[in-house]
């Protein structure tokens, strides 16, 4: 992890978990929050709904990896707020957010390489393995490397890769998997994350830009799609790729940008444990997007 003023390299110590594995590629350095945001996930955690015997639960965890812009924090903040009112999740629902009011009017735990780490493995006792199904949703910038960045100027700048969310993954023992990046070049992620029992979506090909960052944008262009108008209109997450590759493809054509090219893969067991999911669920109604455009703001343009 690259933290920039030297006293704060001081103030870092130790490990969040004693029992984390000790390879090079999955140690990170504790940030000067890590104390506060140990708490502050450890309360979250706790407070998880347990399990419920017969019936296949979702668990929810969105993770707002760069705080220089709030599109990204706004979706992980919809995101609670979709999957407990419209699929059933309440209780179920656990949000890493790297933005200036998780330090302050809206207290949450950072999206640190970390707080993922331990949010999984947290998320993975308390679940099912063999029956649930765990919703992981990242947005962020991207780069054409297939790295993720984590940042929080001036205390946090970290990269994740792919073999970082595969790690994080496999040591919680989470069986039932469904991931979905929203960034640049996120493509670049499937083939690490791919197995039977996982659905990868991504926002753009390995080898493409997406797009609806920057600080006049609300929604990514993706996160717009795919949660907003794509799970608001079916309980589906193919089907909800299916809309939201529609509309991204005729956003991108109105704005004359190169395609995003969208990403799925479909495990050969995933499927199924879906449908038994989706089976169970009671939807509730559609939920809108609370965060609106700003006035004479053109459509976005940035990528991520």
């Amino acid at each position: 992890m690259r933290l920039v003023p030297l006293l704060l390299l001081l103030l870092l110590s130790g490990s969040l978990a004693a029992d984390r594995p000790k390879a090079a590629e999955t140690q990170r350095e504790r940030t000067p929050l890590a104390d506060r945001d140990r708490a502050l996930l450890e309360r979250e955690l706790a407070a998880i709904a347990p399990q419920r015997p017969g019936k296949t639960d979702l668990y929810v965890l969105g993770f707002a990896g760069d705080g220089e812009e709030s599109v990204f924090r706004n979706e992980v903040v919809y995101l609670k707020s979709l999957f407990e009112k419209r699929f059933d999740a309440r209780g179920r629902v656990v949000s890493l957010i790297n933005h200036p009011d998780s330090l302050g009017k809206a207290p949450a735990p950072l999206a640190t390489y970390d707080n993922l780490y331990d949010a999984l493995a947290g998320i993975g006792r308390t679940m099912d393995r063999d029956q649930d199904v765990l919703l992981l949703y990242l947005t962020m910038h991207g780069t054409e490397d297939h790295e993720l960045a984590v940042q929080l100027q001036p205390m946090l700048e970290d990269w994740l890769t792919p073999e970082d969310l595969r790690t994080a993954l496999d040591d919680a023992g989470i069986r039932n998997r469904v991931i979905a990046i929203s960034a640049c070049y996120s493509g670049g992620f499937v083939p690490a994350l791919r197995g039977p029992d996982t659905l990868v979506v991504t926002a753009a090909r390995g080898d493409r830009a997406s797009f609806g960052c920057g600080t006049e944008s609300e929604a990514t262009y993706f996160g717009r799609a795919w949660l907003v108008d794509g799970l608001n209109r079916t309980t589906n997450f193919v089907a909800a790729y299916d809309i939201a590759t529609r509309e991204i493809a005729r956003r991108e054509k109105q704005q004359n940008f190169e395609p995003s090219l969208p990403q799925l893969d479909v495990g050969a067991r995933i499927g199924k444990r879906l449908q038994a999911w989706e089976s169970e669920l009671h939807a509730g109604k559609a939920v809108p997007y609370p965060y609106a455009a700003k006035p004479g703001k053109r459509d976005a343009e940035a990528a991520l």
